[in-house]
């Protein structure tokens, strides 16, 4: 049996590190809040009870406490547990705030009306859903109902079926859904997400209406329809409006920063016969935007509710002032904020260390060794995470986690091996190196046109017994359908072959052969998929030979099960936003080159600032330990490594709050080498060009047309591959010229 002491139950319970005094603990009620368990900002949040109230809540702050107590105050003060209201994002907060309260007060609080917004509408719908025309019974669809419905219309509306090509069930609903959350029109979230799809166009408006009637006709709901029509018998009924605002007297929202447009219209609704509304969150921390949240949901609530009181939390209770220093800069220099100052009262701490390796490869050296030193000084993996801004850019650290046998789990984002199109291109290899691999080989047979499980069984037969595969693969007799295939396969490998090849150009052989497999197979996303490969690729060139290549790519050699660890006490590799509410004592953010993080083909405005604030999320997540690495040289959207420099964000970080090392040679502010001797360039192997049409025939007035929305005139050249272009009918769109298929009138 598992004991937990006293000390561990009060932070599981408290995790912001603040445990209720002594005296409060032992009142049992009538005297929730004692002055001595809260700081200044906490208490005047916790005890402003009437009116609009904005808690801005730096990270780190205190701002789950700050909910509980205002919780235990409101019923202290005599307010009835059911005229109160505490949106959350998840289930499991909600639960854990209202129990809290319920040590701090009485069991009086799990009457309090808590949980996460679809959640609450659930509730209400059942009650006042006939007032759309549904009754109380309807049914909540959950994702693979969803998916199921799209596929039986699409057979209906005979979108699908042997020989068509259509978006999947799963993209299709995607569409539906964010056009939802984020408010934006879905033709307009077609052609900026999803280009590649526009001659379906029609067809998918189509199925979306569609799906909509039949939704309602048999009495179901999905997630979004839940929040949807919430805000409409708000909207469309002021009875139910001044009956629900009646009852939810005093209304909590935790995290507005990750509202959608809905949401935060339904929570001024909900306020209908009053403003008392306590939203709390950071918009320093407003990352969500792909999901819907809106930034201007927490900028512009006092605007919404005049009147409102502004309280910041700004005491961090997580890390120590040399990053909150550093943190404090960054953020400082966003376009638009609610000014804050993080500072802590616990002293000590080293300044925040900033690494620029010459390339991946050398960057993910230098974190395997500090990993390695801080394990033999007593660090726990566990209290350890490598954050990035994208999944695939922790693909090279994987490879030497494994080599050095040092366990990790990865959140957000698939490993290395996991991605089908991944698996695809080391099959290739894998059968090359060891023509024995029979899995290899038969999922390399199962991606070429028409061949099947039983056809593939067959060849696989024939390659099994013979001497030499590749000539039994070469001789074999297709059949006329799959001929064509087997041949270029057949060709493929002879070109792998070839001794007078180097690795790179292998690489380039068998993406140039895998291309038109690769956007037929992947058809519905194959443009995000393709940053996968082009670091499998930026990883492959750092390799002298295949085999080694191939054998460190298997990610889980057998020796490593040999290795003894607590299996609890794993390296955590994470995304940014997969890690934001947690934290470590020791924290990497990599990758934090120009073009990197911020992403390249972010755009000055909201999506620059939005990274920035994903930056700051990631670097206030540390306690004592902050590095910030990058590497001096990437890979190009061409294919081609060029030499970068630090990202934009710290590039202004004021000197000395970062002590920084790297790569001798290079002049570290700009990753641009010393004198011209101090970098060699890497060989660049010719790509194959993407047709598109070229921007240099283009600038501003042109005249364009486009197969879907028309014709239109340049209005700015953005870059090598992008335009900005005014339409008649739609307005401005920028457009990329691989997948836009623009004509020049």
């Amino acid at each position: 049996m598992r004991c937990v002491t006293v000390a561990a139950m009060q932070q599981s319970l408290f995790p912001d590190g603040h445990i209720p005094s002594e005296q409060n603990k032992q009142s049992g009620g009538g005297n929730s809040i004692s002055r001595q368990d809260l700081n200044d900002a906490q208490y005047e949040a916790v005890t402003s009870t009437e009116g609009p109230l904005l808690v801005i809540a730096g990270a780190g702050s205190g701002k789950t406490r700050t909910l509980v107590y205002r919780v235990a105050h409101l019923i202290d003060m005599g307010v009835a547990p059911e005229n109160i209201l505490l949106l959350t994002f998840t289930r499991k907060a909600a639960q854990e705030m209202l129990w809290r309260a319920g040590l701090l007060v009485d069991s009086s609080c799990q009457q309090v009306t808590g949980g996460t917004f679809h959640a609450i509408a659930n509730m209400l719908l059942r009650r006042y859903g006939h007032h759309l025309g549904y009754s109380p019974n309807f049914t909540i669809l959950d994702r693979s109902d969803a998916e199921g419905i799209i596929n039986l219309l699409k057979s209906s509306l005979s979108l699908s079926g042997a020989g068509k090509r259509f978006p999947s069930k799963r993209v299709i609903i995607n569409m539906i859904s964010k056009s939802v959350n984020k408010s934006v029109p879905i033709d307009d979230l077609l052609y900026d997400e999803f280009s590649h799809l526009e001659e379906f166009a029609d067809d998918i408006f189509t199925l979306k209406d569609h799906y909509k009637h039949f939704k309602f006709e048999h009495g179901l709901m999905d997630y979004d329809d839940l929040l949807v029509n919430w805000r409409r018998v708000l909207q469309e009924s002021t009875d139910v409006r001044r009956e629900v605002s009646e009852r939810f007297a005093y209304i909590m929202v935790d995290e507005y920063q990750d509202t959608n447009p809905i949401q935060a219209e339904i929570v001024r609704l909900l306020a209908y016969n009053h403003n008392n509304v306590m939203v709390v969150g950071d918009d320093s921390q407003s990352i969500y935007s792909f999901r819907g949240a809106d930034f201007r949901n927490i900028m512009d609530f006092p605007d919404i509710f005049p009147d409102t009181k502004i309280i910041k939390l700004e005491e961090n209770y997580r890390s120590t002032q040399p990053i909150l220093s550093l943190t404090n800069d960054i953020i400082a220099r966003a376009g638009e904020k609610f000014t804050k100052a993080l500072f802590t009262r616990v002293e000590g701490g080293v300044k925040p260390i900033v690494y620029g390796g010459r390339d991946a490869s050398e960057e993910s050296r230098y974190i395997v060794s500090k990993i390695q030193k801080l394990q033999e000084e007593g660090s726990a993996l566990r209290e350890i995470a490598v954050l990035f801004r994208s999944g695939f850019h922790s693909y090279k650290l994987e490879i030497d986690l494994t080599a050095n046998q040092i366990p990790f789990e990865k959140r957000g984002g698939l490993k290395l091996t996991e991605s089908a199109h991944t698996k695809d291109v080391l099959s290739y290899f894998r059968v090359h190196v060891n023509p024995d691999d029979n899995l290899s080989w038969n999922r390399i047979l199962l991606l070429i046109d028409k061949i099947g499980p039983k056809t593939a069984q067959k060849i696989l037969g024939i390659i099994r017994s013979a001497d030499d595969p590749f000539d039994a693969l070469r001789d074999y007799p297709a059949a006329p359908g799959w001929k064509q295939g087997l041949n270029q396969l057949s060709e493929l490998f002879a070109s792998l072959k070839d001794p007078g090849i180097s690795l790179l150009e292998q690489f380039e052989i068998l993406l140039k052969y895998y291309e038109p497999i690769f956007e037929r197979i992947y058809y519905d996303d194959y443009p995000k998929r393709r940053k996968d490969l082009d670091q499998l690729k930026t990883i492959f060139e750092g390799y002298s030979d295949l085999q080694s290549f191939v054998a460190d790519t298997a990610l889980d050699p057998p020796e490593i099960e040999t290795v003894e660890f607590d299996e609890s006490d794993r390296l955590i590799l994470s995304t940014v936003h997969s890690a934001k509410g947690l934290e470590w004592d020791t924290v990497f953010v990599i990758n934090l080159a120009d073009g990197r993080f911020p992403l390249a083909h972010i755009l000055p405005g909201d999506e620059m600032e939005e990274e920035r604030r994903l930056l700051y999320v990631a670097a206030t997540r540390a306690r004592h330990n902050l590095y910030l690495t990058y590497p001096l040289e990437v890979m190009s959207a061409d294919r081609r490594f060029t030499r970068t420099k630090l990202s934009p964000f710290l590039a202004d970080v004021t000197p000395g709050l970062y002590d920084s090392t790297g790569t001798s040679g290079y002049s570290f502010s700009t990753g641009i080498p010393d004198s011209p001797i101090a970098y060699k360039q890497r060989p660049v192997i010719p790509v194959k060009k993407e047709k598109s049409i070229n921007t240099s025939l283009m600038q501003k007035g042109t005249n364009v047309r486009h197969p879907f929305f028309g014709e239109g005139q340049v209005e700015r050249v953005v870059s090598d591959k992008t335009v900005d272009v005014m339409f008649d009918k739609h307005g401005l769109k920028t457009l990329h010229l691989d997948y836009a298929r623009l004509e020049i009138i």
